[in-house]
């Protein structure tokens, strides 16, 4: 079970995140606002997948309503799928581990591109 609070950093301000949710598999993280939110998952079926998630909402001017603004939201996520048998946790955290890093490396220039779409 993962620690209550977690915290996430984004854009350089850490937000704490209390437990909000439990159940069988899942977990459930949130901000005060409600803002920012972190999903824990994983599901049996013929493979094993493990789901973390990230959601942001914000208000911000709408582009095409002058004065006026709107709810925004995102989510990103990391998921995991291993066969049931054949892999470790630290195989599967090794493969895990070079993509984290190919994303992060030369300061995210991959998720860059990737936010840009290209393929």
């Amino acid at each position: 079970m993962f620690a209550d609070p977690q915290s996430v950093t984004i854009s350089g301000t850490a937000v704490s995140l209390p437990r909000t949710a439990a159940g069988t598999n899942t977990g459930g993280f949130s901000s005060n606002d409600g803002n920012v939110t972190l999903s824990v998952a994983s599901s049996y079926g013929s493979k094993v997948r493990r789901t973390i998630s990230l959601g942001h909402q914000k208000v911000a001017a709408d582009p095409l309503l002058s004065g006026a603004n709107n709810y925004y939201n995102m989510r990103t996520y990391l998921v995991v799928e291993t066969p049931k048998v054949g892999y470790t946790v630290a195989e599967a955290k090794a493969v895990v581990d070079a993509l984290v890093a190919y994303l992060t490396a030369s300061t995210g220039a991959k998720v860059t591109q990737l936010l840009g779409g290209e393929n």
